[in-house]
């Protein structure tokens, strides 16, 4: 529920409350997009002839019941009626009408002779403004009651808190995975509050459709959008589909079976339905082929010649299959696999992708500044890089590129001692720079007045 001040948009139970300038009190519309429990009505563009006295009334979350019309008040989708409940009254919105109700009715499983409650009257002013008093103390409630279990160290957890329209009775939702003792928790609760206490247990599926999320697929969690009744999901629609059976992929947030696997599985059964269902191996020239997967949208069954491995896998179209088949029952070995898909381990395998994502691919440091080097040499490195190319290239590429010796050199050079023979490997030696050697005997002499006359200077004694 999100509130602003001239506005408050409560998709829990699906209305929009809107106060202008001029005017002291609330307008209610409701507000069909957020709210998962509101039906759509394919009839809304024919003539309304309502012959049924029964309506469909929602309140918050997945609550929603049907209610009787015993005053014929003249109602419509989205009024805000008071209606009966077993202490006080309650407040709703009518979500169903006309002949849409007995469909629902018949979804739900209930009779024509149902005891229905009643509806008393489309609320007033006063009932409209106690409503949403009890609704502004939900959330506190709910807070002070997680309290008071932790206090009590009771093994459970309150998700969600729904008070009634006259505010004299709250229902408490709460998740446990064993049987709670919470009669001591709700003594305490009906002496800190001053209502009636209800418990109600919910499962980890209601838990996620009342807490909300974003799934993998990048989407709003389907319980928390439109789904409001849960069905049961187990293994087999993954084996159906061909899943990997990965518990961290197959299960959702509650921790469950994810509820979209029951979303495709009609399709994959009925695609299924002649495919061949392969128990031995197949008899081939090549020997025998094992099945490894199958891709049921393109039809398409995967077999390999390495029972233990899947490697080298040859993809056969299911047509193929069933001849292969037939041919092994009478007795017959088939052509090779490899002959009608290419090379073994070719063909689709070995094809380029339908669909190529650059997620992943490129670094995530790309963008990242690079810190300029404080090298002030840059060509300090380039004699490694020739060591480094000359040491890359094989060694009969490095004979080419030298000289050949004269076989008279070639002895010369076996029979000198190990010293000598490395010192030759080097390469001649490179003549001695003497400039430095001849400045500093210049300066000496500069600074030795007897150094240019002849002898020594014990000699010019």
């Amino acid at each position: 529920m999100s509130t602003s001040e001239n506005k408050i948009i409560n998709c829990e139970r699906g209305f929009v409350a809107t106060k202008p300038a001029a005017q002291p009190e609330y307008s209610y519309t409701p507000k069909e997009g957020c709210c998962k429990l509101s039906v759509y009505d394919w009839l809304h563009d024919l003539p309304s002839i309502n012959t049924n006295d029964i309506f469909e009334v929602r309140f918050k979350n997945t609550h929603k019941g049907f209610f009787r019309n015993v005053n014929n008040l003249a109602l419509a989708k989205g009024d805000i009626i008071a209606v009966e409940s077993a202490t006080g009254h309650d407040i709703g919105i009518v979500s169903c009408v006309g002949p849409l109700v007995k469909l629902q009715m018949k979804r739900h499983k209930i009779k024509d002779n149902y005891e229905f409650k009643k509806i008393y009257r489309q609320a007033k002013p006063a009932d409209v403004e106690k409503w949403q008093e009890a609704i502004g103390r939900e959330h506190q409630v709910m807070i002070k009651s997680r309290q008071i279990a932790a206090r009590l160290k009771l093994n459970m957890k309150i998700g969600d808190v729904e008070f009634q329209g006259d505010g004299t009775k709250a229902i408490f939702y709460y998740i446990a995975d064993e049987r709670v003792d919470f009669r001591e928790l709700i003594k305490v609760l009906a002496d800190e509050f001053r209502i009636r206490i209800e418990m109600r247990q919910i499962g980890a599926r209601q838990e996620a459709g009342l807490i909300g999320g974003i799934g993998v697929c990048g989407r709003e969690l389907c319980c928390a959008q439109w789904i409001a009744e849960f069905m049961s999901v187990n293994t087999s629609s993954a084996r159906v589909q061909e899943l990997s059976l990965n518990p961290q992929k197959l299960a959702g947030q509650c921790s469950k079976l994810k509820c979209c696997l029951n979303y495709e599985m009609a399709a994959y059964v009925d695609a299924q339905k002649d495919f061949p269902t392969v128990k031995n191996p197949l008899d081939t020239v090549d020997g025998l082929a094992y099945w490894q997967k199958t891709d049921v949208m393109k039809r398409l069954m995967w077999f390999s010649y390495d029972q233990r491995t899947a490697v080298n896998l040859i993809a056969v179209p299911v047509d193929k299959v069933k001849e292969i088949i037939e041919l092994n029952r009478q007795g017959k070995k088939a052509e090779a696999l490899m002959e009608h898909k290419g090379e073994r381990g070719g063909g689709i395998s070995a094809a380029a992708p339908d669909f190529i994502s650059s997620a992943g691919e490129d670094s995530i440091t790309r963008f990242d500044k690079k810190k300029k080097s404080n090298n002030k040499r840059p060509n300090r490195g380039r004699g490694n890089e020739r060591r480094d190319e000359r040491r890359a290239q094989p060694q009969g590429e490095r004979a080419q590129g030298q000289p050949q010796q004269k076989p008279q050199e070639q002895g010369q050079q076996q029979q000198r001692p190990q010293g000598q023979q490395q010192s030759q490997d080097r390469g001649p030696r490179p003549p001695r720079n003497n400039q430095h050697r001849n400045n500093n005997r210049d300066r000496r002499n500069n600074n030795n007045p007897n150094a240019n006359k002849g002898g020594s200077g014990n000699e010019a004694k």
